[in-house]
Parts: structure tokens; C-alpha cells; sequence
């Protein structure tokens, strides 16, 4: 090892500081200031005009040879930044679909877009022509965050490496075993015994299920779970929840329309930069406290078979496998596996709020098939139609992804280089395959009988080869604690919901209202 820190590599410093700091990365801070325009005579507006003009005309014969579907007209620099409402990208996205049918085109600045709409379209890219279409597309803020390392943002060899050992590694600690859901049964006890303390009383259940899906993720991660009043914990993923606010707020949309223009003309807020530093921070110390008591021959968790590699490849000046990588990729799990996961819930809690009558033929069906002493087990599914068909039709409605993360083209004739969004909230809203895409129903997944049925057009996870490696444990999460709490409690809130508030959607991540409610035991 003492060699290998020595030389390091181009990928930058491996040591593991000894104070818990991590020193690797080189996160930038945007200190910028827009520059003073200086006063202009008459001459120089006269050559800024032409000047104008001429970047419009070559402009305009570029975009005529490109050969891209069609799509709106968009401005030299700018492209169609002006066409795009504040904060409504995505309906934005909806009506340009109807306008120019599944396959369009848009500038985000200079670049164009290839925007791919409805359940055919999208499959026919991601599933059917998964090679041309596997490499991932660029997504400014989280590549201001892991700088081209980890596995969620790369491509090519690093991308197949790392996604490989990470999914292979944590199905060996049980990640997303089926046969053996005992830690989310606990997780899910956890949580319910945390809503009781509140005696009735209104809470916002955000932090806790923030928590209860992060513990179920670090007994894979870290191999322990965290009490809910641990404050580093509890700060943690307020800074995850906070990150991912800030991706979907105006700022993230316009640092992903328009990323090198921004960087110059717009002072990025210092917070995605602190935010950054705060989750690489945490996961630095948990790297450190798991190398001082690491047996090599008996690894507990996945940071300690990460390190087990790293060891195994020191002498190989060209492996993925350092201490970069090893903090981007912890972190991008718990970026995708946690905040994704405790959205969806929150979601699945405000409409059940909205439609009591959902609300009360589950618990129908729970006290039949499970009662209300037995801890339930994932199998229990199997006979549980309706709690099927409102888990599948929440992930359908909520739309936590509604743009999906972007793909490149790896080679397609004229496309071979361009962007692809594959929109999910297309999919999900596309009338052929649900008969009131705009309404939660959860008939949509019921046949005629009263059983479940699936929807192939029902994309939580995105498809193909960059389907999210977390599903099959965030099925069996979604089922247990759902299930659990409403074993438990009659969900009950003052406030009416309107149809507005339950179906808004953003940008990057769409995220529910803040909301409260009680927990009435049962």
C-alpha cells in the first residue's frame, strides 16, 4: 500500500487521511461575479448587431444540416431556454409531445436534445436498442458532485467494473433477497414504534422514513444501523434530502439546460458544494472506522470487500478499484437507494390521504390475509391483490424520475454523440396502456376478476442495462412498511388535499408537498 500512495495516479490521491477529512476531490466553488458590461458608442452596437447577425445565420445552417427530428425553433446560445416556464419542465416536456409527436428534438443551449416519448418509443431505446443507447448522458449537478468517478454517472469499462462488483457484492450481504427480509421486518417495527410516541399527535413522517430506508441500506453499506436521534445520522440525509431539493429547484433546471453558460453569467449557490462536501465527509469517516478493524479474509459489509479489492489491486496502476471511486460510488447509493425510496413512500402516505376509500379496502385486505398480530412477510404479496395494485399504481402516479437520467448515444447513424431523454412520466402517462393516465386508480394493475395484473408500461426503475441495481430491494421495502403502518395505524389529517397538490410535478425529482399527519393505532 505504502508504494501504491506514493505514485499515486491520474485519478488522484488514494491515502486515507487519518483525520476523517477527505482530501481526494477538488469540489469547485462558484465564486464568480457577473462581469460589468461597459458603456458602448454607437460603433461598437453597430458591430455587435452584425456580429449578432452573423452567429444567427450560421446558426440557422447548422441546425438545417443536422437532420434531427423536428421540434421547436430554438435561439442561437440559448436554445429554448425561453420556451421553458419557471419550474415547468416537465409539462413543458408533456405538451411538446402532443405537439411533435414520440421522438423530438430541443437545444439546451448549443446542444441538442433527442427527447423520447411513450411507452414504445422508450422501450424501443432502452430495451430493444440497449447497446446503442447504454452509455449515460450528462446530469451537470451530481457531475459537479463524483467528478467521473463511481459507477451511476461513467461509462464504458468503469462503468461495467464497478456496477458489476457493486451488485454482485451486496447480493452476497443479502441485498434485495427475497427469502430473507428480517431487517426491513425490523426497520419497519422501528418506524411504527417511533409514529406511536407521537400519541395521535400530527407529525411530518419526511425525516423518519428518510432514516428507516438509509438503516436498511447501511446494514448492506456499513453493516449497522443508526439510532433515529443520532444527530450526525439525522444530518446526513437532511443534506441528501436538501441536495436533491436543490437539483429540481429553478437553479438545478437551469444548471442542466444551460451548464457552461451558467457557470459564467450565474453564481451557482455555494450550497451544492457545501452539500457535496457534508455527504463525502460522512462517508470518508465510515471508510476509515471500517479500515481500522478490517479482516481481510472475512469482509462484513460492501466498504470492507471495497477495500479488500483495493488491496488485492494495488500494483495495478489501471484498476477502479481506489479510494475515489470507493467514496463516489458508497455515496451515489445512498443518493439513489434512499431519497428515491422515502419520496415514493411519502408520496404512497399523501394519497392515501386524499382517497380514504383506498385507504380503508387495504386495510380490509390486511386484516384478512395478514391480521394484526403477525409481522408481515414479503410472500404475503401472493395473496394481496389490491396492495399490489396501489404499490404499483403510486410508483406509476408519482413520477419520482419523471425525465429519467439522460443517455448517450453510443453510435446511430446522425444520433451517435447526441443526448437521449427517455421520459418515464411519458410512459406513465401514456393513454394506450392506461385507461386515465391523469387519475390515480388502481385498477389500472386489477383485471376484471379483482387480481393483479401487470403493466409492462410501468417504468419506476427506468429499463435495460441502467435499470436501478436497487429494485428488487425496493420492492420488498415498499411492501413491508407500507403494509406495517397500515397494520398499525389509521393514517388521519385536518388538511383536504386538492387535486393540484397531489399531482404537480418538477424537474429532476419529483417530490410531494410537505404535509402532516396522524398516526392512530388501530
Amino acid at each position: 500500500m505504502e508504494e501504491e500512495d506514493e505514485k499515486g495516479d491520474e485519478k488522484g490521491d488514494k491515502r486515507l487521511s487519518s483525520e476523517g477529512t477527505y482530501p481526494v476531490l477538488k469540489l469547485p466553488i462558484y465564486i464568480g461575479k457577473p462581469p460589468k458590461v461597459p458603456t458602448m458608442d454607437v460603433t461598437w452596437m453597430g458591430l455587435l448587431i452584425l456580429t449578432c447577425l452573423l452567429i444567427y445565420l450560421a446558426w440557422d445552417t447548422k441546425l438545417r444540416r443536422r437532420n434531427l427530428p423536428p421540434g421547436p425553433a430554438p435561439l442561437p446560445l440559448i436554445g429554448n431556454l425561453l420556451d421553458i416556464k419557471r419550474e415547468k419542465l416537465v409539462n413543458f416536456l408533456l405538451k411538446l409531445w402532443d405537439q411533435y409527436g414520440s421522438v423530438y428534438t430541443l437545444y439546451y443551449g448549443t446542444q441538442p436534445v433527442v427527447v423520447v416519448c411513450g411507452y414504445e418509443a422508450v422501450k424501443e431505446a432502452l430495451v430493444d436498442q440497449g447497446e446503442a443507447f447504454g452509455d449515460r448522458g450528462p446530469i451537470p449537478f451530481l457531475q459537479s458532485f463524483n467528478q467521473g468517478y463511481g459507477f451511476i454517472l461513467s461509462n464504458g469499462k468503469q462503468w461495467k467494473i464497478l456496477r458489476t462488483f457493486t451488485v454482485k457484492t451486496l447480493k452476497r450481504f443479502g441485498f434485495g433477497n427475497k427469502n430473507d427480509v428480517s431487517q426491513i421486518q425490523k426497520e419497519a417495527q422501528c418506524i411504527v414504534e417511533e409514529f406511536r410516541k407521537y400519541n395521535g399527535h400530527p407529525v411530518d413522517p419526511a425525516k423518519y422514513l428518510i432514516h428507516a430506508f438509509s438503516n436498511v441500506l447501511c446494514t448492506f453499506i456499513l453493516g449497522a444501523r443508526f439510532d433515529y436521534k443520532e444527530q450526525k445520522f439525522t444530518k446526513l440525509f437532511q443534506v441528501l434530502d436538501d441536495y436533491l431539493y436543490l437539483a429540481s429547484s429553478t437553479w438545478g433546471q437551469l444548471l442542466t439546460i444551460l451548464p457552461t453558460l451558467m457557470s459564467y453569467i450565474i453564481r451557482l449557490p455555494k450550497r451544492f458544494t457545501l452539500l457535496s462536501n457534508d455527504i463525502i465527509k460522512f462517508v470518508h469517516e465510515q471508510v476509515n472506522a471500517s479500515l481500522e478493524s478490517l479482516d481481510p479474509t472475512s469482509p462484513r459489509h460492501f466498504i470492507d470487500s471495497f477495500l479488500i479489492k483495493m488491496q488485492e489491486e494495488k500494483n495495478n496502476s489501471s484498476t477502479e478499484f481506489h479510494l475515489n471511486n470507493l467514496l463516489i460510488t458508497t455515496s451515489d447509493l445512498f443518493l439513489a437507494g434512499v431519497e428515491t425510496m422515502s419520496t415514493t413512500m411519502r408520496f404512497g402516505l399523501l394519497l392515501l390521504l386524499k382517497y380514504p376509500e383506498v385507504r380503508a379496502k387495504l386495510h380490509v385486505e390486511i386484516d384478512q390475509v395478514i391480521g394484526r398480530d403477525r409481522v408481515p412477510h414479503f410472500d404475503d404479496r401472493l395473496e394481496m391483490h389490491y396492495m399490489q395494485a396501489v404499490i404499483h399504481e403510486i410508483q406509476r402516479f408519482c413520477d419520482v424520475t419523471p425525465l429519467n437520467a439522460p443517455r448517450m448515444v453510443r453510435e446511430m447513424f446522425n444520433l451517435e454523440g447526441t443526448t437521449i431523454y427517455p421520459l418515464l412520466c411519458t410512459v406513465h402517462r401514456d393513454p394506450k396502456h392506461f385507461s386515465s393516465p391523469w387519475e390515480f386508480n388502481p385498477n389500472h394493475f386489477l383485471d376484471e376478476s379483482g387480481k393483479f395484473k401487470k403493466n409492462n408500461a410501468l417504468m419506476p426503475f427506468s429499463a435495460g442495462k441502467r435499470i436501478c441495481p436497487g429494485e428488487n430491494l425496493i420492492k420488498i421495502e415498499f411492501f413491508i412498511f407500507l403494509t406495517t403502518i397500515l397494520q398499525n395505524f389509521e393514517l388521519t389529517s385536518p388538511t383536504k388535499f386538492t387535486e393540484i397538490e397531489v399531482t404537480k410535478m418538477q424537474g429532476f425529482l419529483n417530490a410531494p408537498i410537505k404535509f402532516e399527519l396522524s398516526f392512530l393505532p388501530r
